[in-house]
């Protein structure tokens, strides 16, 4: 049988620097098609802004996500690499429901093919009057009938005003699903992005706008694996090693010193910005704006437990109401019982207070709504603020392509041009695409 190198496909050694979701899809690919990879990652633990930390003797994250059903290309690389995704998360219809004492809305998506899931939830949602399900579903039909698609990019807030959506609708649900998705208050929030996400999954079918909650760590959802398939295939993990210089000479590049064909950098957009500036000063502008993200982790005695897995939150910054959702880790892992997780998006007000004051805040917030008193003293509390956890998805942004002026490079991670916010599914999809232009590169 001819070897590939006979059948004009050149085998490439290859360089991903930085093991992210989007460096950990990227070098699966190309370890898929046999290339020569070699994976560098700064931190001792894989998975960039969506990783293991650990805190207390348990293994948390850096902060708590919700997936979506209608991340293919994360689903499809979690199979790749041998993870069942039924057995790594729990999944749960659409739903948007609040703790009854916070007089908010209890919105659930029974399992019922699409559009008729969403009807039926709209027709029982409670804590909706009239006029709030008739807003929903003339914007859900308006955005079906323009394709989810906006030919002038606006704020999410001026296309609820064209939509004429209530206050309540907007508050209720609108702006926590905005600020969940993009991690950007409404008023700054890209309104073309936003019904990217709601075409996906709103206006997809029942089983895409399934809520997927992750049952194990985020490293273990799936860069471990991925280190794992990378290696089984020749590839080489570099742990806690930063590069600090990539060099272009003789049609290959050194990456501090070591040689390589190519290179895909799949580091934060700064980062990235930092290492090819030297190339070229246009990529100066890969250092976008970015929005924090908040988690909040109180352990209460093991007994402790919510009605249901998560539940969404009204925050209101006047009354020391922080949290967003909050989430009942014991559910998802049951040697977590008792450990609540509370997300604070677009955190930069609260990310501002000390951490103390914050986890106190959020504690006499969830015994109030919840209507029980013992959630005031938790055992003890952690508060994980990721920075720069995304970019600030604002309006008409302009992000790169994944395809660099550099022979040779290219870019990936969840700022490179696509369809998604900075999300785990844009991640993926980046890596993906930045490795199919490497192996076309090559011919394979």
């Amino acid at each position: 049988m001819a070897g590939l190198e006979d059948l004009g496909q050149e085998l490439k050694t290859v360089a991903v620097i930085g093991a992210g979701w989007a460096g950990c899809a990227a070098a699966v690919e190309l370890a898929k098609k046999n290339h020569s990879v070699t994976l560098f990652e700064a931190a001792r633990v894989a998975g960039g802004r969506a990783r293991r930390v650990i805190q207390n003797g348990l293994t948390l994250d850096n902060g708590q996500h919700i997936l979506l059903g209608a991340y293919r290309d994360t689903l499809r690389m979690m199979r790749e690499v041998g993870l069942d995704p039924a057995e790594t998360l729990l999944r749960l219809p659409l739903q948007m429901r609040y703790p009854p004492a916070s007089k908010g809305m209890d919105f659930i998506a029974p399992r019922l093919p699409a559009p008729l899931h969403m009807a039926w939830a709209l027709l029982h949602a409670r804590g909706l009057a009239t006029a709030d399900k008739l807003a929903l579903a003339r914007f859900s039909s308006a955005a079906r009938w323009m394709d989810w698609r906006l030919d002038t990019d606006c704020s999410v807030s001026e296309l609820l005003v064209r939509f004429d959506q209530t206050e309540r609708l907007i508050q209720l649900m609108w702006r926590p699903l905005c600020i969940a998705a993009l991690n950007t208050p409404p008023d700054r929030a890209s309104a073309k992005v936003f019904l990217n996400v709601l075409r996906d999954s709103l206006g997809a079918s029942r089983v895409a706008s399934d809520m997927l909650l992750p049952k194990k760590d985020l490293s273990a959802l799936f860069p471990d694996a991925a280190i794992r398939y990378v290696q089984q295939r020749g590839g080489k993990v570099r742990l806690g090693l930063h590069v600090r210089e990539i060099v272009y000479e003789e049609a290959h590049w050194l990456v501090d010193g070591a040689r390589f064909d190519n290179v895909i950098v799949a580091t934060p957009s700064r980062v990235a910005a930092d290492l090819l500036a030297a190339h070229d000063p246009a990529f100066a502008a890969l250092a976008f704006e970015h929005e924090p993200i908040t988690t909040c982790y109180l352990q209460y005695p093991s007994a402790v437990k919510l009605a249901i897995p998560f539940y969404a939150l009204r925050d209101d910054a006047k009354s020391g109401h922080w949290g967003q959702f909050v989430f009942d880790r014991g559910q998802l892992d049951a040697e977590q019982a008792g450990l609540l997780a509370v997300v604070v998006s677009a955190s930069n007000e609260a990310s501002a207070l000390d951490q103390a004051e914050l986890a106190a805040a959020i504690s006499l917030q969830l015994a109030e709504v919840l209507e029980r008193p013992e959630l005031r003293e938790p055992l003890w509390s952690k508060v994980i603020t990721e920075k720069r956890a995304t970019f600030a998805c604002t309006p008409a942004l302009t992000r790169p392509s994944n395809q660099t002026a550099l022979a040779g490079l290219w870019l990936a991670g969840d700022y490179t041009q696509g369809d998604y916010p900075a999300t785990i599914e844009g991640a993926v999809r980046s890596g993906l695409r930045a490795a199919y232009l490497c192996c076309k590169e090559a011919g394979i």
